[in-house]
């Protein structure tokens, strides 16, 4: 006779399983890899140049791995302009970043942006195989293309950062968790190696490893005790970077682009995965409430990826500010797939509409990326000083973005320049005819430094000033003379 019991144990097993758990790989898996990789490569055919992140990453990556262990150690920067801006935070980023530079032809611009890129493919393609699983083919699929024409995924996947990575990790550990669901013990060494990469990719991924762990016990209860420990070992790397970066003097330093969302931080949340207020948003809204109630096999671990990190950000915007978009990317990964998940649990004859408009809705939210200005344009100011100066003249950098620009495209580029550029804490020399002067431009104003006075002091003036705007950074380069 069948128990009450059985059938509850039963459905539980269900909505863990979905899919047929020996259901087998095919090509059509690999379609959201290649839509991104397409898309990533329409975004980098510009070659706009590297901003002040991408410029960190390339300057610590490319320090002798002894250089860059001390400066995560001791919570110092790697460089005078960067004393207060340690490597202390995402650190194995760096490292990776280190072992990735000592490929020979590797170190370029375009190269660290391209890792990046095969992450994110990579991280997709796991992805899909894992809701493939779960759910069936047809939502593995749709979630995955979902992704990877996302802008805030596409956005993050042709960037010099660590957000690729964290795709990558967070991918393995939905697959990890999926084996373990439908095979356990089968993926439990996968979910804890994963989810110790998420961690460590980007910190701020920990919630994620800690919705994986609350859908493993939803969906098993007291038999997800091994997934319980193995999440639990996970998150101590990225909890030990962080607890080291405190203890160094670390701490909350160049934290103050983390902003306060006055409880709004889901609404903000989702409106930055859409790309702002687009039919994308509202799409993505109704398909992932139908999906959280009405998809079969992705329900309990698609709700868990959006809901839970969304609550824990809530709770610890209780104590300080944490939002930052890119910085949320690992747990908004869940609003796709919960999405896709809720266009498949539609009638037969409505899943296909539904699946066009929602991939439809995110390739319109994602267009306007293969427009966008450079958020940066240190390498064309370096490219205009190479044209102006003359030997012995004086190229200054006035603050710490103008200097980690002028000291990169320098290096890379126009080395000639190099005997004469001077960076903070070192101010302009008063005894030159003509003096460059690199510095940031900030609502229209330039940011105040003490080369100001000297030059002028010295019986120099601003004779000419050449502006760069970009998204992120607005550089300008003034050209001092007597």
């Amino acid at each position: 006779m069948t128990t009450a019991t059985d059938v509850r144990s039963q459905a539980a097993a269900g909505a863990g399983a979905g899919a047929d758990a020996g259901v087998r790989w095919s090509p059509v898996e690999l379609l959201p890899a290649l839509l991104v990789a397409v898309l990533g490569v329409v975004l980098l055919a510009p070659g706009h140049g590297l901003w002040f992140d991408e410029l960190f990453t390339a300057e610590v990556g490319r320090l002798p791995l002894g250089e860059i262990l001390t400066a995560i150690a001791t919570g110092v920067g790697t460089t005078s302009y960067l004393a207060d801006v340690p490597p202390s935070y995402n650190a194995p980023y760096y490292l990776v970043m280190y072992l990735w530079n000592a490929v020979p032809g590797l170190g370029g611009d375009t190269s660290l942006r391209v890792l990046s890129l095969l992450a994110t493919a990579g991280g997709l393609t796991l992805l899909t195989r894992a809701l493939t699983r779960l759910a069936g083919r047809a939502t593995g699929v749709l979630a995955g293309l979902v992704l990877a024409a996302n802008p805030l995924v596409l956005e993050q996947s042709v960037e010099a950062r660590s957000y690729g990575l964290a795709v990558l990790a967070t991918g393995a550990t939905a697959l990890g968790l999926v084996r373990w669901l439908q095979e356990a013990p089968r993926g439990l060494l996968l979910f804890g190696l994963a989810g110790a990469g998420m961690g460590l990719a980007h910190w701020y991924a920990v919630t994620v490893l800690a919705a994986f762990v609350t859908a493993a016990v939803l969906l098993r209860g007291r038999r997800a005790v091994p997934v319980v420990l193995a999440g639990a070992l996970a998150a101590l790397p990225a909890v030990g970077f962080v607890a080291l970066a405190v203890l160094n003097g670390t701490g909350a330093r160049n934290a103050e682009h983390l902003r306060d969302t006055d409880g709004r931080l889901v609404g903000m949340a989702a409106e930055a995965w859409a790309g702002g207020r687009t039919p994308l948003l509202y799409v993505a809204l109704v398909l992932a409430v139908i999906g959280a109630v009405r998809a079969r096999g992705a329900r309990v671990v698609a709700t868990s990826w959006v809901v839970v990190p969304l609550l824990l950000l809530l709770a610890a915007e209780l104590v300080r500010p944490v939002y930052l978009p890119r910085y949320l990317l690992a747990g908004l990964l869940g609003l796709g797939v919960l999405a896709a998940a809720g266009a498949m649990s539609l009638p037969r004859a409505a899943r296909v509409p539904a699946a066009v408009v929602l991939l439809g809705c995110s390739l319109l939210a994602a267009a306007p990326l293969a427009e966008r200005e450079p958020r940066e344009r240190a390498d064309e100011v370096v490219a205009l000083l190479t044209e102006l100066h003359e030997a012995g003249e004086p190229i200054v950098a006035a603050d710490q973005r103008s200097a980690i620009g002028l000291d990169h495209y320098v290096r890379t580029s126009a080395p000639q320049l190099r005997p004469d550029v001077v960076l903070p804490p070192d101010d302009a020399p008063d005894d030159a005819d003509r003096v460059f002067l690199v510095r940031r431009i900030v609502r229209g104003e330039p940011t105040p430094t003490d080369d100001d006075a000297i030059l002028r002091d010295a019986g120099l003036r601003l004779v000419r000033q050449y502006e760069f705007p970009a998204d992120k950074t607005f550089l300008a380069v003034q050209v001092w003379a007597r």
